[in-house]
């Protein structure tokens, strides 16, 4: 049955071959674009609260304040925050270079392709491929890490609702 043969697999046999080479790191330059951006709108409000609660803490005459405890918790894990937040922006970088240089060499790759050595043109694969599969695992370990962030904002969120919950009591409707 002609239905069931096997298409040959070479880049040559398959024109999308090479243009999934480029496309795919590209689009992943794209993603890892858009995750810098928002890691850094992150990173920016973290910076700012941290700022907030500084000056709280500093303008604040008595030490014994009850809300003072709460407040360094939360200027602590706020630091703790901006710190994870830049090691994710580090993590993306390291991802979109990688993705950006795999795109690059993919490239350099399919245009040398027929008048180059077999040598050259294997090695731009498996160097396209390498600085692919590096960006790939940057890429996770990054969104990684704003997992642990973002855990870490939502118990401090947590912990100033139960204050709240505490300090004003059920005014939560009958």
């Amino acid at each position: 049955m002609f239905w069931l043969e096997i298409a040959p697999t070479s880049a040559a046999a398959n024109p999308f071959a090479v243009l999934s080479l480029i496309v795919a790191p590209a689009v992943l330059t794209n993603a890892s674009s858009v995750l810098i951006m928002s890691t850094s709108n992150r990173l920016a409000r973290a910076a700012d609260r941290a700022r907030t609660l500084a000056a709280e803490l500093e303008q604040e005459g008595a030490p014994a304040d009850a809300r003072s405890p709460m407040r360094l918790r939360e200027l602590t894990a706020t630091e703790e925050r901006a710190l994870l937040l830049l090691r994710a922006l580090r993590q993306f970088y390291t991802a979109l270079g990688g993705f950006a240089s795999a795109a690059l060499l993919s490239l350099v790759g399919a245009v040398i392709f027929a008048a180059s050595p077999v040598w050259l043109t294997r090695s731009l694969e498996v160097v396209a491929v390498a600085a692919g599969l590096w960006a790939v695992v940057a890429l996770v370990l990054g969104s990684l890490t704003l997992l642990r962030e973002t855990r870490i904002a939502v118990d401090v969120l947590h912990e100033r609702a139960a204050h709240l919950r505490e300090v004003l009591g059920d005014l939560g409707p009958d």
